[in-house]
């Protein structure tokens, strides 16, 4: 009975704490203190300038100094990995694109879990695709695209920007939709893979709009459709995927916002707010619209919608990737 009693003041006190900690955290968040929001990407790609609009918008928004670190490898997860071990006092965060949930099932040997090891912030923007092939692919649409690869699979070839990438990602997916596969070539970045496209080295692929899409109005390569669930206003007359024969397919490069877990609930709620503002400030809406991305609605840059989201993510992405026997390790 005295050990059950030590055992439970010992857990009130604890609690006590905690909670007094959670509560000058966030009253002292983000004190003199820069925060370091993490791209575990190269610096200069997509998710690069994303993160970096985004961290300047917020940085107006807290009055602190938000520092974008670049800490690419292994499809994001040696970045991640660092957050994921960080304090957990809001001045460690990650931006992370929807790689984060197909990771689960691409490195099986993960140091940290998706969900279990982080607090969800929020979505930050999309980024659409579109199917795209070479300009003598003699599909006239995207009907007649999908036709013609179930046709001659054995003797087409599909190029993709490296394991996890986006392209690979939708090719997976397009594969699975159409029940046949072809011969996948990688590349080391998009750059690689769409002059080789544009020279005709290999047949199609799906990529970022803003990778392609001055080679699809330059006419050096042919595209077929987007994979948004809407038109988009840059390429009025390209329909989407759904419409145009594919039912129900639909993809978008993602991006969002986490910290590490046990980082205090009023500390997460602040960060979100301040994430939702930005995504309001019309320089940065211009700004992420010239890079190639759309904002997304207040109610999608939530720590709520983003946790809802991710788990969607996961159980949509990890069969589909066990199923091709794909693995980055």
């Amino acid at each position: 009975m005295l050990k059950t009693t030590r055992a439970f003041r010992a857990a009130a006190f604890a609690a006590i704490l905690f909670a007094a900690y959670s509560t000058a955290s966030a009253e002292d968040f983000p004190g003199s203190r820069q925060i370091m929001m993490m791209m575990p990407y190269a610096a200069g790609g997509p998710g690069d300038v994303i993160t970096r609009i985004t961290a300047a918008g917020m940085s107006k928004v807290l009055g602190a100094q938000i520092m974008v670190e670049n800490v690419g490898g292994a499809g994001g997860t040696i970045g991640t990995a660092k957050v994921a071990a960080a304090a957990p006092d809001g001045h460690s965060l990650l931006v992370m694109h929807f790689g984060h949930a197909a990771n689960t099932a691409l490195y099986p040997n993960l140091r940290y879990d998706a969900i279990k090891d982080f607090e969800p912030i929020g979505i930050v923007a999309e980024s659409p695709m579109a199917f795209v092939a070479k300009k003598d692919f003699p599909a006239a649409n995207l009907k007649e695209f999908v036709a013609y690869v179930k046709a001659h699979h054995d003797k087409l070839s599909y190029g993709f920007a490296g394991i996890g990438s986006a392209s690979h990602l939708c090719g997976l997916l397009f594969f699975d939709a159409i029940g046949t596969t072809v011969t996948s070539v990688p590349y080391k970045g998009t750059g690689p893979a769409l002059t080789d496209l544009i020279g005709g080295q290999f047949d199609f692929m799906c990529d970022q709009t803003l990778n392609v899409g001055q080679s699809v109005k330059a006419g050096s390569i042919k595209a077929y459709a987007v994979t948004t669930k809407e038109r988009l206003a840059g390429f009025p007359d390209l329909p989407t995927a759904n419409e145009a024969g594919l039912p129900g397919f639909e993809i978008t490069v993602w991006f969002a916002m986490y910290a590490p877990k046990g980082t205090p609930k009023p500390v997460i709620d602040q960060l979100s707010k301040a994430l939702q503002r930005a995504l309001l400030d019309p320089d940065v809406k211009d700004r992420l619209a010239g890079s190639g991305a759309q904002t997304v609605s207040q109610d999608r840059a939530t720590p709520q919608a983003l946790r809802a989201f991710l788990k969607s993510e996961i159980d949509k992405w990890v069969p589909i990737i066990r199923k091709a026997g794909v693995t980055a390790q």
